[in-house]
């Protein structure tokens, strides 16, 4: 028997959170290698310009706590 993309997914979202996290990095790995290149070419570009503009005092970092409350607040509303 086949399974459907649909019933696959609903099978997965039924595993364990660690499980769903662990399947969904060996399905991005399946990915076109070249595809995923560019991906990482343009985090790591992003990441470089972010990490320039903290560096300058362009913007101010917070603590991861009070990044999550934050977060948290906004989602309760």
């Amino acid at each position: 028997m086949t399974l459907t993309i649909e019933q696959i997914a609903e099978q997965a979202l039924n595993l364990p959170s660690d499980a769903r996290a662990l399947l969904a990095d060996r399905l991005v790995e399946s990915l076109d290698p070249l595809e995923d290149e560019t991906i990482r070419a343009v985090w790591m570009a992003e990441a470089r310009r972010r990490l320039d503009e903290v560096r300058s005092g362009a913007v101010k970092t917070i603590p991861g706590e009070e990044a999550l409350a934050q977060v948290r607040r906004n989602l309760s509303r």
